[in-house]
């Protein structure tokens, strides 16, 4: 055949994406477990984060916690692993409860929906850690919020995102802006559930009962994209809480 021909040309890159093709395909099989494992590893590390746990001791000494540390030491802090339905009853448990895939929950209807619950013990305290998943400014954002044992102050938090821009809604992976959610306080105090709020232009200090924290400059949306995830998905597990009997305050 004549290489200098349209048809050598056309059979030649038909024959060149199929290769390609085949090759990408391949590796991407090949590496599934690989992916699906480190998925599973850094959502344990977010998780253990959540609660304070962001070291650990491994072979007699102190040590960040990696992901395969965190899955090795996952069930040492994480006592219960639980779904739940909008009525607030536990319709999975463990392996089933832990793989509930939040992307694909919030397309359903809340009565189809399932919302994970972990129930952790770090030194003594009992947390519960809620799942988040919300929009930002370019796309999806998503995190883990825990909660102490009086079901009302956070604990910790840990929030991701798809695509905010680095430099202003992306800093909300750093620790210097989660670390201001400590502590708040997600009823107000008529015991109404508010979450807490970023708010820009926050003036009030290192208030830790006002429900609110300042905003990062420059980054309103992916703020109340946060603030919406909050009070939306804890909503969801106050049907739960209330039917428990050993809660140190009451919740509305």
């Amino acid at each position: 055949m004549d290489r200098s021909s349209n048809a050598y040309t056309f059979i030649f890159a038909i024959i060149m994406v199929v290769v390609v093709g085949a090759v990408l395909a391949f590796t991407s099989e090949s590496l599934k477990d690989r992916q699906n494992a480190n998925v599973k590893q850094e959502k344990m590390q977010n998780i253990l984060y959540t609660v304070g746990v962001d070291s650990i001791e491994h072979n007699g000494a102190m040590v960040p916690l990696s992901r395969p540390l965190a899955e090795a030491n996952f069930d040492k802090f994480i006592t219960k692993q639980i779904a739940l339905n909008n009525k607030g009853e536990v319709i999975a448990e463990g392996d089933k409860a832990f793989n509930v895939d939040l992307a694909k929950e919030l397309g359903k209807a809340d009565d189809l929906q399932m919302f994970p619950l972990y129930e952790a013990k770090v030194e003594g305290e009992t947390c519960y850690i809620i799942p988040l998943r919300g929009t930002g400014l370019w796309g999806a954002i998503w995190g883990y919020i825990a909660l102490k044992d009086d079901v009302n102050t956070v604990k910790g938090v840990v929030f991701d995102h798809k695509g905010e821009t680095t430099g202003l809604g992306g800093e909300i992976t750093k620790a210097w802006f989660q670390e201001r959610f400590q502590d708040e306080k997600i009823f107000d105090g008529s015991g109404n559930l508010v979450g807490v709020s970023v708010v820009k232009g926050y003036g009030g200090g290192n208030n830790k009962d006002d429900n609110a924290v300042d905003a990062i400059s420059g980054a309103t949306i992916t703020g109340d994209g946060v603030t919406k995830m909050i009070s939306r998905r804890l909503k969801y597990y106050l049907p739960y809480f209330k039917k428990q009997t050993d809660m140190k305050v009451a919740v509305k």
